[in-house]
């Protein structure tokens, strides 16, 4: 949970650190139960951005939060996890809550939670809710915890949903999101985006990646939104349901984005945050802001967005700091990224030779980020994660070696000007940030 030198902080948060991430059986009775005894704030939110998603989902906020922002609205955001401080997950009218009002808010909710057997998380999208139902504010962009269907936040309903994404689909969290269940989807992937999908809601314009998954994942989404009904804007050039396009990512520095809706091309400036896979992620939040009309967004307000946006730990170039000091001046990369598709999308942001240090969870797969950057890695060096249970360097293969923590990993790696990643799990990309002064605000 990380720690505070606010007492009243640190006391909600020993509090916190004795619940479960999420219980075993997800569902969204207790959640909804929580707030209705909080006087359901989730029905008083201002227009709602919900996006969901394996990888990329993150960014794709960021990316929201940046144009709304640009357009001059007041924005709360919600994300999870957080990567050095908890609060973090309460972006409140564009700053991060302070922490005498953290105390305040999650004393509230413990004490309506009584009884409930809540979750870590169910506690936090609750006291979320009270947040940014208090503030005035006038959009809110939500980031979906786990899923979707069953995600705490899946309480949210039409009358505040502006409009719900979905990023990059892969497969993680498999044992709560691969559970057996009757009348689910029984392929993985198929499964997966079936969750996913899960928030999708009566009248609310879904935006999907469409072309981009694996025909049984889009097929699984077509069945859900047609069930529930909601209008689905699908990237791509050939379905009925594709309403939105980005060109290829070898067309240069200006990105075209087609949508049908309105049937005309707009050009922008290349995101500023790093990877090809991040065009992608642009698009969808530019598709999302697109497909509703709840919030007016100029296209100056979505180029300067582009350009803003910012989202730690992912393909991020570490400033000058007390980490970077130990590099003889290369350059370091880190990034959160842990499973598969984080991997890809680390080896095409990056070219060339790199020094990998990574520290993985034990129940992630070891060739996730290795895997991909194949023989570009002139190093390994593995690092514990924090806190956590997490892969010894026999698992990386006989070329790993170990080294006690990150600042060890720096001192000892060859004297060359290859850049460095550190990357496999965001619990040790915050250590990172919090080691090299560059905790997020």
């Amino acid at each position: 949970m990380g720690r505070s030198d606010d007492p009243r902080v640190q006391a909600q948060l020993d509090r916190l650190s004795t619940m479960s991430i999420q219980r075993d059986t997800l569902g969204l009775d207790a959640i909804r139960e929580l707030l209705a005894r909080l006087g359901d704030p989730h029905k008083r939110l201002p227009p709602v951005f919900h996006v969901a998603g394996t990888n990329g989902k993150g960014s794709t906020c960021a990316f929201l939060r940046a144009m709304l922002e640009a357009q001059g609205y007041r924005v709360h955001v919600s994300i999870s996890p957080h990567l050095v401080r908890y609060n973090e997950r309460f972006r409140v009218a564009g700053k991060l809550i302070e922490d005498a009002r953290l105390a305040e808010l999650l004393e509230e909710v413990f004490d309506a939670a009584e009884g409930l057997g809540c979750s870590f998380f169910e506690v936090t999208i609750a006291a979320a809710f009270v947040e940014f139902a208090r503030v005035p504010a006038d959009a809110c962009v939500i980031e979906v915890g786990l899923g979707g269907r069953l995600d705490a936040t899946n309480v949210l309903e039409p009358e505040v949903l502006a409009a719900c994404g979905i990023a990059a689909l892969g497969l993680d969290h498999e044992k709560f999101l691969l559970a057996p269940e009757d009348g689910v989807p029984q392929e993985p992937m198929a499964r997966i985006a079936f969750e996913k999908a899960g928030i999708a809601k009566k009248g609310v314009p879904l935006v999907t990646l469409g072309e981009m998954y694996p025909l049984e994942a889009r097929e699984a989404i077509h069945s859900v939104a047609t069930k529930v009904r909601s209008p689905l804007f699908e990237f791509g050039t050939t379905s009925e349901n594709s309403k939105w396009y980005c060109d290829d990512f070898n067309a240069g520095p200006d990105r075209l984005f087609f949508n049908h809706k309105v049937r005309k091309e707009y050009s922008y400036p290349a995101p500023k945050l790093k990877g090809p896979h991040q065009f992608t992620n642009a698009g969808l939040a530019i598709a999302m802001l697109r497909s509703q009309d709840m919030l007016a967004v100029t296209e100056q307000s979505i180029g300067q967005g582009m350009l803003s946006a910012h989202w730690p730990a992912r393909m991020q170039h570490l400033g000058a700091g007390p980490l970077t000091a130990l590099t003889s001046n290369r350059p370091v990369w880190l990034d959160g990224g842990h499973n598969p598709n984080a991997g890809e999308a680390i080896a095409d942001a990056l070219s060339g030779p790199v020094h990998l240090i990574i520290g993985m969870l034990d129940n992630k797969d070891p060739n996730s980020i290795a895997g991909p950057l194949g023989d570009r890695i002139r190093t390994i060096t593995v690092v514990p994660v924090p806190n956590h249970d997490s892969h010894p360097a026999s698992a990386f293969g006989p070329d790993a070696r170990a080294a006690i923590n990150v600042e060890e990993a720096l001192l000892n790696l060859p004297a060359d000007d290859f850049p460095v990643l550190i990357a496999g799990s965001l619990y040790l990309a915050g250590e990172v940030l919090k080691l090299n002064d560059e905790v997020p605000d």
